[in-house]
Protein backbone atom coordinates (compact mmCIF):
# COMPACT_ATOMS: atom_id res chain seq x y z
CA UNK A 1 0.00 0.00 0.00
CA UNK A 2 1.08 3.42 -1.05
CA UNK A 3 0.57 6.26 1.50
CA UNK A 4 0.57 9.86 0.30
CA UNK A 5 -0.41 12.97 1.65
CA UNK A 6 -2.24 15.42 -1.02
CA UNK A 7 -2.65 19.29 0.38
CA UNK A 8 -4.44 21.31 -1.14
CA UNK A 9 -3.41 25.66 -0.64
CA UNK A 10 -5.48 28.98 -1.34
CA UNK A 11 -3.78 29.37 -5.47
CA UNK A 12 -5.72 28.52 -8.48
CA UNK A 13 -6.18 25.14 -9.86
CA UNK A 14 -8.03 23.02 -7.32
CA UNK A 15 -9.29 20.74 -10.09
CA UNK A 16 -5.57 19.12 -9.92
CA UNK A 17 -5.65 17.61 -6.91
CA UNK A 18 -9.63 17.30 -7.32
CA UNK A 19 -8.92 14.58 -10.25
CA UNK A 20 -5.62 13.16 -8.43
CA UNK A 21 -7.99 11.98 -5.61
CA UNK A 22 -10.61 10.66 -7.78
CA UNK A 23 -7.70 8.43 -10.32
CA UNK A 24 -5.44 7.34 -6.67
CA UNK A 25 -8.45 6.56 -4.87
CA UNK A 26 -9.66 3.88 -7.97
CA UNK A 27 -6.28 2.35 -8.16
CA UNK A 28 -6.62 -0.19 -5.01
CA UNK A 29 -2.98 0.59 -3.97
CA UNK A 30 -2.89 4.03 -2.12
CA UNK A 31 -3.90 5.57 0.96
CA UNK A 32 -4.12 9.56 0.50
CA UNK A 33 -3.80 11.77 3.94
CA UNK A 34 -5.87 14.94 3.00
CA UNK A 35 -5.38 18.82 4.25
CA UNK A 36 -7.11 22.04 2.80
CA UNK A 37 -6.46 25.26 3.85
CA UNK A 38 -9.15 27.45 4.85
CA UNK A 39 -8.58 29.34 1.71
CA UNK A 40 -8.18 26.14 -0.37
CA UNK A 41 -11.74 25.08 0.33
CA UNK A 42 -12.79 29.29 -0.52
CA UNK A 43 -10.87 27.89 -3.58
CA UNK A 44 -12.40 25.00 -4.33
CA UNK A 45 -16.07 26.55 -3.80
CA UNK A 46 -15.22 29.08 -6.24
CA UNK A 47 -13.55 26.89 -9.54
CA UNK A 48 -15.11 24.06 -8.84
CA UNK A 49 -18.67 25.14 -7.02
CA UNK A 50 -18.36 22.28 -4.63
CA UNK A 51 -17.08 21.65 -0.77
CA UNK A 52 -14.01 20.51 0.43
CA UNK A 53 -16.81 17.57 1.56
CA UNK A 54 -16.46 16.33 -2.06
CA UNK A 55 -12.88 16.30 -1.80
CA UNK A 56 -13.30 13.90 1.30
CA UNK A 57 -15.60 11.40 -0.28
CA UNK A 58 -12.06 10.01 -2.57
CA UNK A 59 -9.45 10.18 0.39
CA UNK A 60 -9.47 7.66 3.31
CA UNK A 61 -7.92 10.18 5.87
CA UNK A 62 -8.56 14.21 6.16
CA UNK A 63 -7.16 17.07 8.87
CA UNK A 64 -7.55 20.48 9.41
CA UNK A 65 -4.81 23.05 8.57
CA UNK A 66 -4.42 23.68 12.54
CA UNK A 67 -4.42 20.65 13.70
CA UNK A 68 -0.32 19.42 14.64
CA UNK A 69 -1.61 16.12 16.60
CA UNK A 70 -2.53 14.38 12.75
CA UNK A 71 0.00 11.63 12.36
CA UNK A 72 1.52 13.35 9.25
CA UNK A 73 2.44 15.79 11.60
CA UNK A 74 5.01 13.62 12.78
CA UNK A 75 8.35 11.89 10.82
CA UNK A 76 7.69 8.45 12.10
CA UNK A 77 4.32 8.04 10.36
CA UNK A 78 6.27 7.01 7.01
CA UNK A 79 4.89 8.34 3.67
CA UNK A 80 5.64 7.29 0.18
CA UNK A 81 5.25 11.17 -0.77
CA UNK A 82 3.74 14.66 -0.66
CA UNK A 83 2.06 16.75 -2.60
CA UNK A 84 1.07 19.87 -2.23
CA UNK A 85 -1.08 20.58 -5.29
CA UNK A 86 -1.60 23.73 -6.23
CA UNK A 87 0.79 25.70 -4.36
CA UNK A 88 0.59 29.26 -2.86
CA UNK A 89 3.44 31.45 -2.81
CA UNK A 90 2.95 32.06 0.72
CA UNK A 91 2.87 28.09 1.46
CA UNK A 92 5.84 27.87 -0.67
CA UNK A 93 7.75 30.80 0.99
CA UNK A 94 6.93 28.71 4.45
CA UNK A 95 8.43 25.73 3.12
CA UNK A 96 11.19 27.45 1.79
CA UNK A 97 11.89 29.20 5.02
CA UNK A 98 10.82 26.32 7.60
CA UNK A 99 8.18 28.27 9.04
CA UNK A 100 5.77 25.68 9.65
CA UNK A 101 2.69 27.65 11.08
CA UNK A 102 0.13 25.09 9.30
CA UNK A 103 0.05 20.89 8.72
CA UNK A 104 0.60 21.21 5.31
CA UNK A 105 3.96 23.28 5.66
CA UNK A 106 4.81 20.75 9.12
CA UNK A 107 3.74 17.59 6.56
CA UNK A 108 5.88 19.34 3.69
CA UNK A 109 9.24 20.43 6.28
CA UNK A 110 8.97 16.40 7.18
CA UNK A 111 9.27 15.58 3.54
CA UNK A 112 12.34 17.32 2.96
CA UNK A 113 14.37 16.21 6.12
CA UNK A 114 13.35 12.51 6.16
CA UNK A 115 13.84 12.76 2.28
CA UNK A 116 10.23 11.24 0.99
CA UNK A 117 9.24 12.73 -2.41
CA UNK A 118 7.99 16.28 -2.08
CA UNK A 119 5.95 17.49 -5.48
CA UNK A 120 5.09 21.21 -5.21
CA UNK A 121 2.92 22.57 -7.92
CA UNK A 122 3.13 26.32 -7.51
CA UNK A 123 0.50 28.37 -9.46
CA UNK A 124 1.35 32.01 -9.93
CA UNK A 125 2.42 33.69 -13.01
CA UNK A 126 4.16 36.15 -13.66
CA UNK A 127 7.11 35.22 -11.27
CA UNK A 128 8.87 37.49 -9.22
CA UNK A 129 12.16 37.17 -8.17
CA UNK A 130 11.31 36.16 -4.65
CA UNK A 131 9.13 33.71 -6.10
CA UNK A 132 11.84 32.23 -8.01
CA UNK A 133 14.85 32.39 -5.23
CA UNK A 134 11.82 29.87 -3.09
CA UNK A 135 11.53 27.73 -5.69
CA UNK A 136 15.31 27.20 -5.87
CA UNK A 137 15.38 26.88 -2.06
CA UNK A 138 12.84 24.32 -1.98
CA UNK A 139 14.59 22.33 -5.49
CA UNK A 140 17.82 22.22 -3.51
CA UNK A 141 16.11 20.84 -0.41
CA UNK A 142 15.37 18.41 -2.67
CA UNK A 143 11.79 19.18 -3.77
CA UNK A 144 9.90 18.66 -7.18
CA UNK A 145 8.79 22.22 -8.31
CA UNK A 146 6.00 21.14 -10.79
CA UNK A 147 4.19 23.90 -12.22
CA UNK A 148 1.27 22.72 -14.20
CA UNK A 149 2.44 23.11 -17.85
CA UNK A 150 0.28 21.47 -20.57
CA UNK A 151 1.47 19.25 -22.82
CA UNK A 152 0.55 21.06 -25.86
CA UNK A 153 2.89 19.02 -28.31
CA UNK A 154 -0.17 16.49 -27.58
CA UNK A 155 -2.73 18.63 -28.63
CA UNK A 156 -5.26 19.07 -26.09
CA UNK A 157 -9.15 19.86 -27.23
CA UNK A 158 -9.74 21.65 -24.26
CA UNK A 159 -9.12 22.74 -20.69
CA UNK A 160 -10.01 19.10 -19.52
CA UNK A 161 -7.73 17.44 -21.71
CA UNK A 162 -4.89 19.87 -20.06
CA UNK A 163 -6.01 18.81 -16.72
CA UNK A 164 -5.83 14.69 -17.58
CA UNK A 165 -2.85 15.08 -18.84
CA UNK A 166 -0.82 17.05 -16.47
CA UNK A 167 -2.58 14.91 -13.10
CA UNK A 168 -1.15 11.64 -15.60
CA UNK A 169 1.98 12.96 -15.39
CA UNK A 170 1.72 14.12 -11.28
CA UNK A 171 0.12 10.41 -10.79
CA UNK A 172 2.92 8.60 -12.47
CA UNK A 173 5.67 10.67 -10.64
CA UNK A 174 4.39 8.78 -7.39
CA UNK A 175 4.07 5.68 -9.53
CA UNK A 176 0.62 5.22 -9.64
CA UNK A 177 -0.51 3.88 -13.33
CA UNK A 178 -3.82 5.96 -14.08
CA UNK A 179 -4.08 5.75 -18.03
CA UNK A 180 -4.09 9.56 -18.10
CA UNK A 181 -0.86 9.95 -19.51
CA UNK A 182 1.01 9.38 -22.51
CA UNK A 183 4.31 8.83 -23.33
CA UNK A 184 6.28 10.98 -26.34
CA UNK A 185 6.33 8.64 -28.97
CA UNK A 186 3.29 6.59 -28.38
CA UNK A 187 1.22 8.06 -31.13
CA UNK A 188 3.38 6.77 -33.98
CA UNK A 189 1.11 8.43 -36.62
CA UNK A 190 0.72 11.51 -35.06
CA UNK A 191 4.32 12.45 -34.56
CA UNK A 192 4.64 11.49 -38.70
CA UNK A 193 2.72 14.89 -38.76
CA UNK A 194 6.07 16.46 -37.12
CA UNK A 195 8.79 14.82 -39.35
CA UNK A 196 10.69 17.60 -41.14
CA UNK A 197 9.89 17.49 -44.47
CA UNK A 198 12.89 17.45 -47.04
CA UNK A 199 13.46 21.82 -47.57
CA UNK A 200 11.71 22.26 -44.24
CA UNK A 201 14.57 23.61 -42.43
Amino acid sequence: MKRLAVCVTGASGVALPYLFLKEASKSGGVETHLVVSKSGGLVIKQELGISVAEFQKYTGFSYDEKNFMAPIASGSFRLDGVLVSPCSMKTLSGIANGYEDNLIIRCASIALKEKWRLVLMPRETPLSVIHIRNMLSVAEAGAMVFPPMPQFYFRPRNVEDMIRMTVGKMLSIFGIDSGLSREWGSDKAALKEFEPQSGTY
